[in-house]
């Protein structure tokens, strides 16, 4: 599945792993792909509600050790403009519904697939990285608002589905498991769905797409048994 050679992403599960404070896991890596010393934060998701000015100082305070300075798009009057200058763009977590109903509302949803096509690194954790792929249809988030369309920036050519969860054969739990809601949006969906695992992320560059982490991710498609993708180059 071909992917714009110009496209510079990392696609990445989750922002916080288990025993580690916020991008701490991933600093290193974050901030040798983004090869830039200033950073355009897009907060709109904004998890449990906190305002746009102290996710956007999270973040800072998370990447402040390596240089890093962090702008939110929302404190620029001409948000068109700041995402066409910006060096970089880092998308963080929350609810997917939201974000995307956002820049739909602002109009900023064709301007970031212009700019991402024009090779600006884009870093996208949880809501940001299901945002990459063709629809948001396989978020694991719950639909507090209703967007205009569920398309995606559609970076991918396929559906992310961070946090990627596989079944405690001990819990006895009889609910539908990730795999079954996967399975349920194959049955009127043909896309293909990658399901990250936490500390996973996939690198995206010069059209190849590599798994990075410790950990295997897990490929879906219609009609067919899951496949385990094991980190390194993943061709499909």
């Amino acid at each position: 599945m071909k992917i714009n050679p110009a496209y510079k992403l990392l696609v990445v599960s989750t922002s916080t792993i288990y025993g580690s404070e916020f991008l701490e896991y991933i600093k290193h890596d974050f901030v040798e792909f983004i090869q830039s010393d200033e950073l355009l934060f897009i907060p709109f998701a904004r998890p449990s509600g906190i305002s746009f000015d102290t996710y956007t100082a999270k973040v800072q305070e998370a990447l402040t050790d390596k240089g890093v300075t962090v702008m939110g798009l929302h404190c620029f009057a001409n948000m068109k403009k700041a995402i066409q200058d910006a060096k970089a763009i880092f998308i963080g977590g929350g609810n997917t519904f939201l974000l995307l109903k956002t820049l739909y509302e602002l109009d900023l949803v064709q301007q970031l697939r212009v700019q991402i096509a024009k090779g600006i690194p884009y870093v996208g954790t949880s809501a940001g990285s299901n945002l990459t792929g063709l629809t948001i249809g396989t978020t694991n988030d719950m639909p507090i608002v209703y967007p205009p369309s569920f398309d995606a920036l559609g970076f991918l050519p396929f559906n992310i589905n961070p946090h990627y969860l596989d079944p405690d054969p001990k819990s006895t739990h009889r609910g539908e498991t990730r795999e079954t809601r996967i399975k349920e949006f194959h049955q009127l969906n043909t896309q293909p769905v990658i399901g990250l695992r936490e500390g996973s992320w996939l690198h995206v560059n010069d059209g190849k797409k590599q798994l990075q982490g410790d950990l295997a991710a897990l490929l879906f498609r219609p009609g067919l048994e899951p496949v385990e993708l094991a980190p390194g180059l993943i061709n499909f």
